[in-house]
């Protein structure tokens, strides 16, 4: 239970969690992280229901969004935004990795957080009150812990605090997310894993800011690919 609110007070902004006191506890706490991404989706569903209730779908998803981003802290869009800064503009390792620590945003944060942003938005515009909702972000988070096997770039760094961590007891989401969910579980897998290849190859190694991302990239596939065919 501890180790499920020390996940919570990392991965949400919401009351009751507690910040890993050390690399041990952060450890422990990382195979909860898809059980945190259940919750918080079972928070986004409830959420839209309220929200379509009230709004055209057009206004209702942009503010789900808006609480998407509340309710996470904005913490994985920030390494979305890290990441795209220093993974597309042309550079060597040792430039791309002092760019993940340098706290400005360049062009291509703006512009792939902008296109990012508008995607979601419109997808869960699309999307309404649906249990991809909940099985979106529970996924995304489940590819941290098998990723977390990767080279390190930046050893010591957030990224190696889930290092080494068990799998086992974070597979339940998981599987009932592909179980229901197939294709976009697939489409979220291939996203997640693109971005772990392109991390591998320009920076040498994953990062806590590469994680962040993943999450991201992984959620909006997984969205994009559950809307009904046609829409």
């Amino acid at each position: 239970m501890e180790a499920c609110r020390v996940a919570l007070g990392f991965l949400s902004a919401l009351p009751g969690g507690r910040v890993p006191a050390d690399a041990a506890a952060f450890r422990r706490a990382a195979p909860c992280f898809p059980w945190v991404g259940a919750v918080l989706g079972g928070l986004f569903y409830l959420a839209a229901r309220l929200l379509w209730a009230f709004f055209p779908p057009g206004v209702a998803g942009a503010l789900l969004l808006g609480v998407w981003l509340g309710l996470t802290g904005m913490l994985h869009l920030d390494g979305l935004l890290d990441v795209a800064d220093a993974l597309l503009p042309p550079a060597d390792r040792k430039r791309r990795l002092a760019i993940l620590k340098d706290p400005s945003i360049g062009a291509f944060a703006l512009g792939v957080g902008g296109v990012y942003l508008l995607a979601k938005a419109q997808a869960l515009a699309a999307l309404g009150p649906d249990p991809a909702l909940v099985a979106a972000p529970a996924l995304a988070r489940f590819f941290v812990l098998p990723a977390s096997r990767l080279a390190s770039a930046r050893p010591g760094g957030l990224g190696d605090g889930v290092r080494g961590a068990p799998i086992g007891g974070a597979l339940l989401p998981a599987l009932a997310a592909a179980l229901f969910f197939p294709l976009p579980a697939l489409a979220s897998t291939v996203a997640a894993a693109g971005l772990y290849a392109l991390a591998l190859r320009r920076l040498g190694g994953v990062t806590g800011d590469v994680h962040g991302a993943a999450i991201e990239i992984a959620e909006l596939a997984f969205l994009l690919f559950a809307l009904p065919r046609g829409v």
